[in-house]
């Protein structure tokens, strides 16, 4: 079988970019978002988001500052891991309950002087951790490269595109950036966010989900499905 886990990032960082990712979620593909727990919107999207049983909720670790630099010292893994579990209580804090994944702004999980703490926290608590489980990561469903702007690379085409190409066999996460325009959350992925909000709910999109034989699913589902494709009784998360 295949399966797509389609994931909203920066959900909580703007009410904008919150409005953005629970309409591709109600109205278009959209199963799972990523939660990030200290800005002025994160408790208002926490509550948004427990009122929705089927859309998965993990947590967007974020360590960087406003201005995309590291607030933080990353070469301290003490305070790097202090930091990543303070997030991790704020999350259950505001959703009253662990996330469902794990995942990091910027992808900054992947720096080698961070990954420790993340797989650390990841197996504590039998999460999947972005990059490093079953679950294929797959980011190209991005409207912007090199500061430049690509609304092609995130029309309905492409996306069905990468719908036949990228998904195979297994578990696929299609990570995306919907949402609205807002002041509140300076950015420079602005008009970006709206058209992938756009394809995410256009009809041609989950007709070639159906057409492809993709299973759309959430990271609620997937400890439960794993096992069984792997013919397993326990263990599914490779972190």
């Amino acid at each position: 079988m295949k399966y797509l886990i389609v994931n909203g990032d920066d959900f909580g960082a703007s009410p904008g970019i919150t409005r953005g990712i629970l309409e591709a979620h109600q109205r278009g593909i959209l199963t799972s978002t990523s939660l990030m727990v200290d800005t002025p919107a994160s408790g208002a999207a926490a509550r948004l988001g427990r009122d929705l049983p089927r859309l998965s909720v993990g947590l967007h670790v974020d360590l960087t500052d406003r201005g995309g630099g590291p607030f933080v010292d990353w070469a301290d893994p003490e305070c790097c891991r202090a930091e990543l579990h303070r997030q991790f209580a704020r999350f259950q804090e505001l959703m009253g309950r662990p996330p469902s994944h794990l995942d990091a702004h910027h992808n900054a999980h992947r720096d080698p002087r961070l990954l420790p703490a993340f797989l650390e926290l990841a197996r504590q608590h039998r999460l999947p951790l972005r990059g490093y489980s079953p679950v294929r990561y797959f980011a190209e469903f991005y409207g912007q490269w090199d500061g430049v702007t690509h609304l092609e690379q995130v029309s309905v085409e492409s996306l069905v595109r990468m719908l036949e190409t990228e998904v195979g066999e297994g578990w696929t996460e299609l990570s995306c950036h919907p949402g609205y325009a807002d002041p509140d959350w300076a950015s420079g992925y602005s008009r970006e966010r709206e058209a992938e909000l756009r394809t995410l709910c256009d009809p041609r999109v989950r007709a070639a989900l159906a057409e492809r034989q993709i299973q759309l699913i959430s990271f609620h589902d997937f400890p439960h499905l794993a096992p069984r494709e792997r013919g397993e009784g326990e263990g599914c998360l490779r972190t």
